[in-house]
């Protein structure tokens, strides 16, 4: 099954005293992978800033831009209109022995940062499970069952600044949460993972061109030999509702819009997501 779907995702600042000049980087532009295309692609800016494009290390598409300018608002639009398809299915082959082997390419995929750091509290209900795993791919999905049965998906319940530690003590989380605890699991055993954001159409069925509230999604992948993803947060394989706008280590590497800014008041974070299926 194939799906076409346009996503308009809205956000910005508003700054109660103005802001005087800000300078930002926005991830919004959906990649082009194997399983998805990226037909048409704009992001539009208000103030008009200078801007640049350039793809980051880790394979995203960054807009980065200036408003140097006094302003109110900043509003920045990204509208993408993406063909996704079926993710055929993988075979999980790959044994702990050949983890070993790739240690060295994928370690920066294995490394504990703050925000993924899992508690010695939740590796120790684990850890039975790491023992009587054949394969890490048995132990990934054991990993990602557990937690889904155990930590309540409630939004708003933790910050985007929340580490995996904080969200497993507070047994609450949204999709940042869920892949950020998984992939701290996952590294624990030596198992090169990644973080994956981007949308996800709300609807199990989506109806053609009925434009639904939407949100940015997170997931992950883990190294089986081949990249092997997996939405934690919803205990599904992703598929043709996911849209992949970015990849890397953690939420630090794939923020939509992230900037400073000088003011003399207060800021506000405004972010809307509209996902609207074509065909």
């Amino acid at each position: 099954m194939s799906m076409q779907m346009r996503i308009r995702h809205t956000t910005g600042y508003h700054y109660a005293k103005g802001a005087v000049a800000s300078f930002n980087e926005a991830r919004m532009t959906p990649m082009t992978t194997s399983e998805q295309y990226v037909l048409r692609s704009r992001l539009e800016i208000t103030p008009t800033p200078w801007s640049y494009e350039y793809r980051d290390y880790w394979g995203t598409t960054v807009t980065s831009f200036e408003v140097r300018d006094p302003h109110s608002d900043l509003t920045v639009v990204a509208t993408s209109t993406v063909e996704t398809q079926e993710v055929p299915d993988k075979p999980h082959g790959a044994s702990w022995a050949e983890l070993q082997d790739v240690q060295d390419e994928w370690c920066e995929f294995l490394a504990l940062s703050a925000w993924v750091a899992p508690s010695p509290a939740l590796l120790a209900e684990l850890a039975p499970m790491l023992a009587t795993s054949e394969r890490p791919s048995d132990y990934a999905m054991a990993v990602s069952q557990f937690l889904h049965d155990r930590v309540a998906y409630v939004p708003g319940s933790t910050e985007v600044t929340t580490t995996a530690a904080d969200a497993w003590a507070a047994q609450t989380g949204v999709c940042q949460d869920f892949a950020h605890l998984t992939l701290g699991c996952l590294r624990e055993a030596r198992i090169p993972a990644r973080y994956v954001s981007g949308y996800l159409h709300p609807s199990p069925e989506p109806v053609v061109g009925e434009a639904v509230a939407g949100e940015s999604h997170a997931w992950i992948e883990w190294w089986d030999g081949e990249w092997v993803g997996w939405d934690p947060t919803n205990a599904i394989a992703p598929g043709p509702r996911h849209v992949i706008v970015a990849k890397g280590r953690d939420y630090a590497d794939s923020p939509p819009l992230r900037g400073i800014f000088s003011t003399a008041g207060t800021s506000e974070l405004f972010v809307g997501v509209e996902i609207t299926r074509l065909r």
